[in-house]
């Protein structure tokens, strides 16, 4: 019980100095100066949130850059061109930027890639949904079970989610679909027996009739998802657009931690992506949630970080032995937007 109010006082905490760091940010002024721009490329969903808010409550604006986003539909698209140089910034799973760094992507790519993470976002929101005639982990065998990539992002999730729940390697199949909205129209469209899905996506699921058969964290305990990644040169070399980027989403974050803005932010989210106002409210209060929602200050969870090393380790080809978590995370941009530095 302790530890429990220990947590939820921490998460008050975290909460209120988000709510002031919302203020202080939003506060700053636009420089009369033509605005840099800073080209980010994510997975569609309701993870975006903070990044809709900054967008339309000019918070990156505020902090002296335009973001243009760009929706990927797969890992391989967003990883590969994020290494080319044609976007700037990713919100990507870290297992991702921990796999092409360690030449383990699912496609081969000139040069080193030369990618960190630079500040955390959320736990993945991953649900386990399959068709409603699997009423078990024993019902998937011998089906189809639909991932991004088979090498990266969070199939080695799905894999271990299964080998902890009593299914072999050969005992299913995993076939490469994509994104999280491709994999849910295939889900949806029958061609697959289960899939990952994050919210809202599990919820719209959910309604028209698929089950939810696990949650990930429950299996897993602690996962990084999310996270905000880039070059390190870009970084090096675009430090100040950097640092006013992560600005922008902090303040994005702490307008929605407030709770003064659970119906606005539940509009902006039904607005964004498509659900009517009560799917709406409902994924809200999950992405949301001070505990399991997005991480209170985009922090990033080292545990969990560690987690995805130990699966990256176990199922990653090349095999390597992988424990470090720092070095694939550079945290001085986000500690400087922070005002820590």
């Amino acid at each position: 019980m302790r530890e429990v109010q220990g947590n939820r006082s921490w998460v008050m905490l975290t909460v209120v100095f988000l709510c002031m760091l919302a203020t202080l940010l939003g506060s700053s002024g636009a420089s009369s100066q033509p605005r840099p721009r800073v080209r980010v490329i994510t997975f569609a969903g309701g993870f975006n949130l903070p990044i809709w808010v900054a967008l339309e409550k000019g918070f990156f604006a505020r902090q002296g850059v335009d973001v243009e986003l760009t929706y990927t539909p797969g890992s391989v698209f967003q990883m590969t061109r994020l290494i080319a140089g044609e976007f700037d910034i990713a919100h990507t799973a870290i297992d991702n930027v921990i796999a092409y760094d360690e030449g383990q992507g699912e496609v081969r790519v000139e040069g080193q890639p030369d990618l960190i993470a630079f500040m955390g976002g959320d736990n993945g929101f991953l649900r386990l949904v399959v068709v409603p005639s699997v009423r078990s982990y024993a019902d998937l065998r011998g089906k189809e079970l639909s991932v991004d990539a088979l090498t990266t992002g969070y199939a080695f999730v799905l894999r271990r989610m299964l080998e902890l729940r009593g299914l072999r390697e050969g005992e299913y199949q995993l076939v490469s679909v994509g994104g999280v909205l491709q994999r849910w129209e295939a889900l949806r469209q029958g061609k697959h027996a289960g899939t990952l899905l994050i919210t809202p996506f599990d919820l719209i699921a959910r309604r028209a009739g698929f089950r939810v058969l696990d949650h990930a964290v429950d299996v897993l305990e602690r996962y990084q998802g999310l996270v905000g990644a880039t070059r390190r040169s870009w970084a090096r070399d675009h430090a100040e657009e950097l640092v006013a980027y992560i600005r922008g989403y902090l303040a994005g974050l702490a307008w929605l931690y407030d709770p003064v803005n659970r119906e606005e932010g539940s509009s902006l989210l039904a607005r964004r992506a498509g659900m009517d106002p009560d799917l709406a409210r409902e994924a809200f209060d999950v992405l949301v949630d001070p505990i399991g929602g997005f991480s209170p200050g985009a922090a990033v969870d080292l545990k969990g970080v560690r987690t995805v090393l130990e699966l990256r380790s176990r199922y990653g080809q090349p095999q390597k032995f992988l424990s470090q978590p720092l070095r694939y995370i550079n945290l001085f941009y986000y500690r400087r937007a922070a005002g820590a530095e």
